[in-house]
Order: structure tokens, then C-alpha cells, then sequence
């Protein structure tokens, strides 16, 4: 019986010449991740364990990003608690304020990730990767505190999905959208523990940005991970990105999915997700009335790249935000937030008259910047918008792509840049 891309990794991992969905196995990792909020809950966790050092100083990731610059003394002193475990340990990759950047999009320009790799994250977004021909997946923080003291984890080899791109996108339609429109057609239970395995000739139409973005939202269809083959666009990020050799596994003919589903990219157009589910689903063009939003937010590990803030800035460049619209921006990255500042995307925003923030997750978790009061309604480029995400449970959040957040800061109501 033939296996899927993410069964190989699998497979290899556990030391195993093949694998089948639903068998248990034990899988050596590549790398760990956890930052400020799920961190401490693993190093408490590991305090409890026979084993008192980590297993490989240079295959831990700890990024400070979540509450970052710490908003209160609860948030510094979970900082501390990383800051102290990091120093003892030697963790060659700690990411704190001046370096830091959202995890999701820092791993893979810091050349962390490469294709073949099994990493876990105590973050559900850790699925990230999967852009990137790595098997990776959000885990809670015990499961952490094993991983950084064994260097393994346990998995049910998931059964999977298989997605096929055709076509291309259109002007001002992105991976966010394809990612919209999949979860809109399946459900956010609809690939439950199993692996999205995006295929077809599609693929090679989407940018590195496009497929890091899709990837980083597998988890809101259910999905254990989410997957892209390894052709010459990935190889060449991680050549630019990486010192390391990238393994490449390919999917066999004769692997087994549960289900196929098929996307024309052709066809696509800017797609909303409105409250309170990923899967509640609408193209712009047919909401047919008119959503009056307070506040647009763009950035975020699932759209904080710097072609999302140059989507924004094309949309907002020579306009301005409506009166009484909060707009935020956060570059997910120290790197790209100064590429933005020498292209002159931040001098755009600020005349634009929105605000641009340090990396940080922010208002995505309704951490802190941009929280929302009693009725309040944003649309952002992040990737849940479940009751009270952004702030009080009777706001709205409405998710979307960078376009369409920038030109709903200037309607002052969920647009596309094409109703401008």
C-alpha cells in the first residue's frame, strides 16, 4: 500500500519502512517550538521529569511573541521564566524583543524548517510548515516538555486529504482566500486529525507566501498538518533561507485518501469568513449589505509577510482610512518589518493614517493592541474568529486577505480593493 508525503516523513522518523493511518509510532524531531504562553507551562512540566537537560540545545525554538513587548508583569514574568530556562539550557535559538518575530513566519526565515523536517510546536499554527514539504504539527505543552527532554514524540499517523490546485490567481486574490474557500467547503471539522495534501499544477502558481498561509490554516479545517510537495520555488526559499539539506518525499501513485477535492484558482475571488467559525464563508461580492467595521487589523503568522503588507500598501497607497476606523499593521518579522520600512510601505501606511505595531500576535488572540469592545467589528488577516477572539464576546471578527482588510479600512465596511 502506497503512503502520502506526510506517512513517508513519518515513516523515516520512526526508524519504520512504512507506515499506515491510524498505526501509533514513536518519531524522532528535528525541532521543538513553544513561546511565551505555552513555554512555562512546559518547563514546570519538565521540572517534574527524571531527565533534567534538553535533548538538543540547536533543535529547540523559543519565540517570545505572543505578549511581546510584555504587556503587564504576568506577561514578563512568563518571559523571565523562558528567558532564565533558555540561558541554563544553552537554547541556541531564543528569540526575544529586538530579534524576535511571530514564530510562524520567524522559523522559516531563520532557515529552521526544511522539507523532511518533523517538528512540533506547543501552537496549533505550528502546521506552518508543511509549506515547506515538512511534517509539522501543533502539540499541547506537556507534550513539549517531552519533546525538549527526549527529542520524541508520539502520533497516529493521520489518513489524508488530497487537495488539488488548478489554475492560477487572479489580481488581488491570494492564499488566504484558497484557504477560506477550502475550509467554506469542508467544514472546520472537516479534515479532522488527518493531513491536507495539497497537489496539481495550481501549486506552482503560488508563492512561497500563498502556501504558508494556506499551510498555517490547515488546523481551522481540523487538519493535523497541512503539506505542500517540495518543487523548485520551495527549494529556492530554502536555499535563501537555509544552511541545511532539505529531504524531499513524494506521495506514491498508488497512496490512499480518504477523499479528493479539487480547487480551480481561476475561479476564486476575495473571500470573507464571517463570525463565528473559518467555515462561515462569503465572496465579497455576494455579501449584499453593507458590514460597518471599527477597526481592520493586517499581520499576524498567517498573513504578516511582506507581500501581505505590499498588498495592503498597494490597496491604501494615496488613500485614506475612514474616519473612525482603527487600523493596525504588523509586519510578523523584525526583517520584514525594516524591508517594508526601505520600500516605503510603512511611510504608505502612516499617511494612510493607520498605525504600525513592533511583531507581535497582538490583537490575534485578543492579547493586547486592538482589543475590542461590547459590539465592536473587525475584519483581520488573522485565522480564527471565534466568540470574544478579538475582545468582548459580543464583537465580531471577520476574517480575510490583506487586500480586502486595506480596502475595508478605507469603505468603512468589508470591501474589496476592486470597490474602491
Amino acid at each position: 500500500m502506497g503512503m502520502t508525503m506526510t506517512q513517508k516523513i513519518l515513516a523515516a522518523h520512526a526508524g519504520l519502512p512504512g507506515v499506515e493511518a491510524g498505526q501509533l509510532i514513536e518519531a524522532d524531531l528535528d525541532l521543538v517550538l513553544g513561546n511565551d504562553i505555552t513555554t512555562p507551562v512546559a518547563i514546570r512540566e519538565m521540572e517534574k521529569m527524571t531527565i533534567s537537560d534538553v535533548f538538543h540545545k540547536d533543535k529547540i525554538a523559543l519565540v517570545m511573541d505572543h505578549f511581546i513587548p510584555n504587556k503587564d508583569i504576568k506577561s514578563a514574568e512568563n518571559c523571565k521564566c523562558v528567558r532564565e530556562f533558555a540561558a541554563k539550557h544553552e537554547v541556541t535559538n531564543y528569540f526575544d524583543v529586538g530579534e524576535m518575530g511571530i514564530e510562524h513566519a520567524l522559523l522559516p526565515e531563520k532557515g529552521l524548517v526544511v522539507a523532511g523536517d518533523c517538528v512540533i510546536g506547543a501552537d496549533s499554527h505550528t502546521c506552518t510548515y508543511g509549506a515547506l514539504g515538512a511534517f509539522s504539527t501543533g502539540v499541547g505543552s506537556t507534550d513539549m516538555a517531552a519533546g525538549m527532554a527526549t527529542g520524541k514524540a508520539w502520533f497516529k499517523v493521520p489518513s489524508a486529504i488530497k487537495v488539488t490546485l488548478t489554475g492560477s490567481l487572479r489580481p488581488y486574490v491570494s492564499g488566504k482566500d484558497v484557504i477560506l474557500h477550502l475550509i467554506g467547503m469542508i467544514g472546520v471539522d472537516g479534515a479532522l486529525y488527518k493531513s491536507l495534501e495539497f497537489t496539481g499544477e495550481g501549486v506552482a502558481a503560488l508563492s512561497m507566501d500563498d502556501r504558508l498561509t494556506i499551510a498555517n490554516m490547515a488546523i481551522e479545517a481540523g487538519a493535523k498538518n497541512g503539506i505542500f510537495p517540495v518543487d523548485e520555488i520551495a527549494l529556492a526559499y530554502m536555499k535563501e533561507h537555509s544552511s541545511r539539506t532539505p529531504v524531499i518525499y513524494e506521495a506514491d501513485e498508488d497512496a490512499v485518501y480518504d477523499s479528493e477535492v479539487t480547487i480551480n484558482l481561476d475561479e476564486l475571488e476575495s473571500t470573507v469568513a464571517f463570525p463565528h467559525l473559518p467555515e462561515n464563508t462569503k465572496t465579497v461580492r455576494s455579501i449584499g449589505e453593507k458590514i460597518v467595521i471599527d477597526q481592520a487589523v493586517i499581520g499576524s503568522c498567517t498573513n504578516g509577510r511582506i507581500s501581505d503588507l505590499r498588498a495592503a500598501a498597494e490597496v491604501l497607497k494615496g488613500r485614506k482610512v475612514k474616519k473612525g476606523i482603527r487600523c493596525i499593521v504588523i509586519p510578523a518579522t523584525q526583517a520584514i518589518y525594516l524591508q517594508a520600512l526601505e520600500e516605503g510601505l510603512l511611510k504608505i501606511f502612516v499617511e494612510a493614517g493607520a498605525v504600525v505595531s513592533t511583531p507581535t500576535c497582538g490583537p490575534c488572540l485578543g492579547g493586547y493592541m486592538g482589543i475590542l469592545a461590547a459590539h465592536e467589528r473587525c475584519v483581520s488577516t488573522t485565522n480564527r474568529n471565534f466568540i470574544g477572539r478579538m475582545g468582548d464576546v459580543t464583537s465580531e471578527v471577520y476574517l480575510a486577505s490583506p487586500a480586502v482588510a486595506a480596502a475595508s479600512a478605507v469603505s468603512g465596511y468589508i470591501s474589496s480593493p476592486e470597490d474602491l
